[in-house]
């Protein structure tokens, strides 16, 4: 759609069409345009035409980098750059041509591509002194009808005498900004220096505070281990002081942040003299598994107190406990012992075979079948009956000893072979050594306890 452009008589302009009357006051004012060939000539003339701005030093100075950036690279090349600047209501633009759209040094101020050449736009400073003054300087033309904000080598020839207030200005100009930046180096160095001191400080404080925690994570650390072996303690009896009766244990759950398993054992005297061990296997690990092991032996050993025949107390323990928890199942061994007479009688609900080692050599495994706690028709089959010689090892174990390499069998095996090895070790050292040997390749972690019996005979 074409347009006309017309002028009132108040100064005010408009146009046939769509587009709305401007107000002349508010189009951008003419401003000076100049030619250079060198690159001195055009620093000079932007840093007047920014005095004349009243432009901040610090500003000036970018922009006067910035167009320097662009303009230098043709210059080099024998090319002249024409510079344009316009004042508008609420910004200055300064535009060069032709520029570098890539050069070496990256503006400090980043401009807007037009065409061949380059734009700033700048925010105009709000002083009223430099309005005016600034307006004045714009609207003023010489005899010659060139603007007078910037003095081109045209300018210069002109008039030698201005040209070399201008270049002294300009100077002086320049001077200021270096000291400018000097004194931003300077700020910035100080800055730099009191960051330095209190990253240092920070650092200190956090290192003081890291030393700390590793103190305080030691300390929790022991009372942790403190805590652990107090409950092992609660949880595991001393062996049973009997003449004629040499124990020993061996335990290790599978969760080394737990302090035991579902694998625990009990052993105590009976009023008729014999010695009385129980040991179980809870399904499961940790503290809930833990729980239902202690539940279990704590219920046998209630039941062997009062009496109750060995082969029935699996059964037994079985009525009494799973009302309050339908979810427990374990593995249980009963094992009486005479320490005179050395007859051992033993009821089983599931559980791994005890073994025995003779003084001579042989092994033997002490097989008895049944059923555990929670399994369907719970109970031991029979009770067997079997002697301990001077110098024989009973060994009782849970399948975390045998089944480290998913194959029961082998295990079992395996077992007899070592404690053959090492029944001639002292008591106190066979189940520790059993275990070693047991676990030298762990495919199938599990809590594991290894209790062992010697008959010594006195």
């Amino acid at each position: 759609m074409s347009e006309k452009v017309s002028e009132t008589s108040g100064g005010e302009q408009h146009t046939t069409g769509t587009r709305a009357r401007v107000p002349a006051s508010r189009r951008p004012a003419p401003g000076p345009r100049s030619t250079h060939r060198s690159l001195p000539d055009l620093e000079d003339a932007l840093r007047l035409l920014a005095q004349e701005w009243r432009l901040p030093v610090e500003l000036r100075g970018r922009l006067t980098q910035s167009v320097a950036a662009l303009a230098g690279p043709p210059l080099r090349e024998g090319h002249s750059v024409t510079l344009a600047a316009r004042r508008g209501a609420s910004e200055l633009t300064v535009e060069l041509r032709p520029a570098a759209l890539a050069p070496d040094e990256a503006p400090a101020l980043p401009p807007e591509v037009a065409g061949h050449g380059a734009r700033w736009r700048l925010d105009r400073p709000c002083e009223d002194g430099a309005r005016e003054d600034g307006a004045r300087r714009e609207d003023g033309r010489g005899s010659d009808g060139r603007g007078q904000g910037i003095r081109g080598e045209d300018r210069r020839a002109h008039d030698g005498s201005a040209g070399e207030a201008a270049g002294d200005e300009a100077r002086e100009l320049l001077a200021e900004e270096l000291r400018e930046a000097r004194a931003r180096i300077a700020e910035l160095a100080d800055d730099r220096q009191r960051l330095t001191q209190e990253l240092a400080e920070t650092n200190s404080g956090v290192l003081a505070l890291y030393v700390q925690l590793e103190e305080r994570d030691e300390q929790l650390r022991r009372a942790h281990g403190q805590t652990l072996r107090e409950l092992e303690d609660a949880l595991r009896p001393p062996p049973v002081d009997v003449p004629g009766l040499e124990m020993a244990i061996h335990y290790a759950p599978a969760d080394t942040d737990a302090p035991t398993g579902g694998d625990l054992y009990d052993w105590f005297r009976l009023p008729d003299g014999t010695v009385h061990i129980t040991v179980v296997d809870a399904l499961g690990h940790g503290v809930t598994s833990t729980r239902s092991a202690l539940n279990v032996t704590h219920a046998v050993r209630t039941l062997a107190l009062e009496g109750h025949p060995l082969g029935q107390i699996v059964a037994r323990t079985d009525e009494i406990l799973l009302p309050f928890d339908r979810e427990l199942m374990a593995t249980v061994q009963l094992v009486r012992i005479d320490p005179v007479t050395g007859v051992v009688r033993i009821a089983n609900g599931s559980h791994p075979p005890a073994l025995v080692a003779r003084s001579s050599g042989a092994t033997e495994y002490l097989e008895v079948r049944g059923r555990g706690i929670g399994y369907p028709l719970p109970g031991s089959e029979r009770v067997r009956e079997d002697a301990l010689g001077p110098g024989d090892l009973l060994v009782l174990y849970t399948d975390g000893l045998t089944e480290s390499r998913r194959d029961p069998r082998d295990g079992e095996r395996r077992l007899a072979l070592a404690a053959a090895r090492h029944r001639g070790l002292p008591t106190e050292e066979v189940p520790g050594a059993l275990a070693a040997e047991m676990h030298t390749v762990i495919l199938h972690p599990d809590d594991t306890l290894a209790l062992t019996v010697r008959r010594t005979g006195a």
